[in-house]
């Protein structure tokens, strides 16, 4: 008997407004996206609802499976301690989203997904290779693999954002930690 190929992916969701696009896309591509919604960066339990709530909307619009991480605060925090005086973009940006891949991996290896990615990517203000290179260490150091696919191309930012306001989500202005908003 052939096996056929895992093409279940899980999809780091951000945020409802980066994901939309590349939910549509990885479905096009063939896979079974599985979106999480894992952000322990946000710095409020009322702004994480609010972004959750636009990622059911998304999810719902592309018959999406969604798996929600808890609400920990405190994980972030630990985990950025005493970067807390970094620019934006800088170190504390990187470990954040080293600490949310590391639980992205680690969530993949447990739904039986062989894949993961991020819409954290799609954003112009992010950094794709160091994004991608992060995810692609964690991936090996799991046995697993990262798909570093840019989701910019082909104005990804764009139908993202033109995705979510025909939707009609919250679209919030800031990446989600009290530091982000400090800048």
């Amino acid at each position: 008997m052939v096996q056929k190929e895992n093409k279940k992916i899980l999809l780091h969701a951000c945020c409802g407004i980066c994901s939309g696009y590349p939910i549509s896309l990885l479905k096009e591509q063939g896979y079974e996206v599985v979106v999480y919604f894992c952000n322990p960066n946000i710095d409020t339990e009322e702004e994480f609802n609010r972004r959750l709530e636009a990622q059911k909307t998304v999810c719902a619009n592309f018959g999406a499976e969604l798996i929600v991480e808890k609400y920990n605060h405190s994980v972030y925090l630990d985990y950025v301690n005493g970067l807390e005086n970094e620019p934006e973009r800088g170190n504390r940006c990187y470990k954040c989203i080293e600490l949310r891949l590391k639980m992205v991996g680690k969530k993949a290896t447990e739904i039986g997904a062989n894949l993961f990615t991020t819409s954290l990517v799609i954003s112009p203000h992010k950094d794709y290779q160091k994004i991608s290179d992060i995810g692609t260490k964690i991936a090996n150091e799991l046995s697993i693999s990262y798909l570093p696919q840019n989701f910019r191309k082909q104005d990804g930012f764009l139908k993202a954002n033109l995705l979510s306001r025909k939707l009609g989500i919250y679209r919030q202005n800031y990446c989600g930690c009290e530091f982000a908003k400090q800048h």
